[in-house]
């Protein structure tokens, strides 16, 4: 039997950019409730769509998504403080 290798494969062109995959897997992080993974998860979001080359349209839209996740965050390390202050206000 003929088995080819890795190197020998023809190459899958890949249908998601790599920052897309990383907040796949912070949202993930996120659901878990695994703060401190979604935290590194970000800042490799951040290198990967700073290293990336891709047209201005496509980056202001990972900006407003990477926006989104450092919100998400926040609000999931802060959600005690902010349901006393929404008690608060009722």
């Amino acid at each position: 039997m003929d088995e080819t290798s890795e190197s020998q494969a023809p190459k899958q062109p890949y249908t998601r950019r790599l920052s897309d995959k990383i907040l796949i897997a912070f949202h993930q992080a996120c659901d878990h409730g695994d703060l401190e993974t979604a935290r590194m998860l970000l800042v490799c979001c951040e290198t990967a769509m700073r290293n990336a080359t891709q047209p201005m349209r496509d980056r202001r839209r990972g900006a407003e998504t990477l926006c989104a996740a450092h919100e998400r965050l926040w609000f999931l390390r802060n959600k005690d403080a902010s349901l006393a202050e929404m008690a608060e206000v009722d």
